[in-house]
């Protein structure tokens, strides 16, 4: 089930709390990795930092230890921010696919290490399919992303060693 926009799920993670990872809600978060990858003149990601995150506050849930810590999960949140803006002829298929793979990298390097070999093998196959310069555009998103969280890039530099 999805949380719909005046629910408390929603306005808490967009407004206010994600979870450790973030130091804001999904907008002030959002308007930081636009900030970002306009500070760097990036321009061709511009539209995707708007529209990465679109689906968080929907997917928003709590587990038990999300409840215990007042922190939100957003399993697979990419996929339904995907989903909202794949038919918004505005956007190019470039940007629906960089929101759709944006955390992509992370994932193959999650899963590998976590040892979700079912999981790691159908996004390595993603990763895979793309080309290089993809690639390297998904790692500079990621970046921005990372800075967006307000902990720095630290996380993506240690994702990209060891991918």
């Amino acid at each position: 089930m999805r949380n719909k926009i005046l629910s408390k799920n929603f306005l808490k993670s967009l407004l206010w709390k994600q979870n450790k990872h973030h130091k804001h809600g999904v907008l002030i978060h959002t308007l930081r990795v636009v900030y970002y990858t306009a500070k760097n003149k990036d321009w061709k990601l511009i539209p995707a930092a708007f529209f990465h995150d679109i689906g968080k506050p929907f997917v928003a849930y709590q587990k038990e230890k999300d409840i215990i810590n007042n922190e939100f999960s957003f399993t697979d949140h990419e996929e339904y921010s995907y989903q909202i803006i794949k038919n918004w002829s505005f956007l190019s298929n470039y940007t629906k696919d960089m929101t759709r793979y944006h955390y992509l990298l992370r994932d193959v390097y999650l899963c590998k290490k976590k040892g979700k070999m079912e999981r790691y093998k159908e996004k390595k196959e993603i990763w895979d399919s793309l080309s290089k310069e993809y690639h390297e555009d998904l790692e500079r998103f990621l970046s921005y992303d990372d800075m967006g969280k307000g902990y720095g890039s630290k996380q993506t530099d240690k994702i990209k060693e060891n991918k």
